[in-house]
């Protein structure tokens, strides 16, 4: 009766079956490893002490910068050069923007440091000045931003003077040196950030800057990224099974056909037709199906 499972046009069904089950047992399995990775450094991460609290090192000695050493307070020595007001960047649910200067380096590359936040919107609200001469600031380290860093503004059309994305990439178009991979946010603004106790009278008229908070390094924690991952593992676990309940319909489909010509309640022309419809609309729905996965 299940002869007709070593026909050629079988012969294709189960190669597909064959092929597609553990292609989907495969990719479940990497999804819920990728979840478990997540798990892992998010768990790594809360058992670590808190990166504001370690010892400061030179910026070259947490370079590039990661999981580890996201956060982690990082020493500089330079001379302040560019300033950047960077817009659209909310602290404790307020608008306003971070005002960051490039420190530039015995080394000749420039570092961003973000002395602090100004509520308001840049040109509406006067700016502390930078001190002058040489200064060593204590930051906490950060990654460059990218365009799924929240209150990045990829859109461009900026004034002059202003910088959508804190990153390498957007300011080495706009200075004419090196940039470091990465900047860091001051958390003392009344050292080395310009603020009323260095520049005097002037500086308390623009306001006194606010300390950005350092964020948590990206991958460490369960986001949404992470539960995809989870849903995506149940989706290919059940692709595969889909596979397997049709390609079990079908070969009861075929052999109920052949018993109901064995018994001659059908003629075997009509039998053939019908078994040969049933494929073809099996197979669409197969196809269907595989184009999903």
């Amino acid at each position: 009766m299940y002869r007709f499972l070593l026909t050629p046009r079988w012969w294709g069904i189960n190669l597909f079956v064959v092929l597609a089950i553990p292609f989907c047992v495969f990719m479940g399995t990497w999804q819920l490893g990728r979840f478990e990775d997540r798990v892992q450094t998010h768990d790594a991460a809360e058992k670590q002490p808190a990166p504001g609290t370690r010892p400061a090192k030179p910026i070259d000695e947490l370079l590039p910068v990661d999981t580890v050493t996201s956060g982690r307070p990082a020493t500089a020595t330079g001379r302040y050069a560019d300033q950047f007001l960077v817009p659209g960047r909310k602290l404790d649910d307020k608008s306003g923007f971070y005002v960051l200067n490039m420190l530039r380096t015995d080394s000749g590359k420039a570092l961003p440091v973000v002395r602090g936040w100004l509520p308001g919107k840049p040109g509406s609200t006067a700016v502390p000045a930078a001190p002058t001469g040489e200064v060593t600031v204590t930051g906490d380290l950060q990654a460059s931003e990218n365009a799924g860093t929240a209150g990045v503004d990829t859109a461009g059309g900026l004034p002059d003077g202003q910088l959508g994305m804190i990153s390498a990439a957007s300011l080495i178009n706009l200075v004419p040196y090196d940039v470091y991979d990465a900047w860091v946010t001051l958390q003392d603004t009344g050292a080395g950030a310009g603020s009323s106790a260095d520049s005097g009278s002037g500086d308390k008229a623009a306001g006194a800057l606010r300390p950005v908070p350092a964020a948590a390094a990206q991958g460490t924690g369960l986001d949404l990224k992470a539960f995809q991952n989870l849903g995506y593992t149940g989706e290919w676990f059940v692709f595969a099974g889909f596979v397997l309940f049709m390609w079990f319909r079908l070969v009861r489909r075929e052999a109920e056909a052949a018993r109901d010509l064995q018994l001659g309640l059908v003629e075997e022309e009509a039998a053939a037709s019908e078994a040969e419809a049933e494929s073809g609309k099996s197979e669409s729905k197969d196809a269907v199906g595989s184009g999903t996965v």
